[in-house]
């Protein structure tokens, strides 16, 4: 998970609602709304958190997953950099292919 407090998210960017979670965890949690299902709207993301019987853990854990999302989201890729084989390698695998197929061509009775 992340460390620390999300950072940069503004509240009015959030679209929380809880629901009832299913699953083990006996009453508290059968009867009461613990699950929480955050939408970050500018980007459509959407976490929810159904673990805990609190409805406070999970809202925690959930701005954190979403945290962990936009940092994702944000990371930028390295630039593929394309390369190809060199020439020693070129003609290995020619001659492993010269190899093959002369095995292949015994095995047919040509040579």
């Amino acid at each position: 998970m992340s460390t620390g407090e999300p950072q940069n998210i503004r509240e009015e960017d959030l679209e929380i609602t809880f629901f009832r979670a299913s699953g083990p965890g006996g009453q508290h949690r059968n009867t009461r709304e613990t699950g929480v299902r955050i939408r970050h709207l500018p980007t459509g993301i959407v976490v929810t958190a159904t673990e805990r019987r609190s409805q406070a853990e999970n809202r925690r854990i959930a701005l954190e997953r979403l945290a962990e999302a936009l940092r994702r989201r944000r990371r930028r890729r390295k630039r593929r950099i394309p390369t190809r084989p060199g020439r020693a390698a070129r003609e290995r695998r020619l001659r492993e292919k010269r190899l093959h197929s002369r095995k292949k061509a015994m095995r047919r009775g040509e040579e």
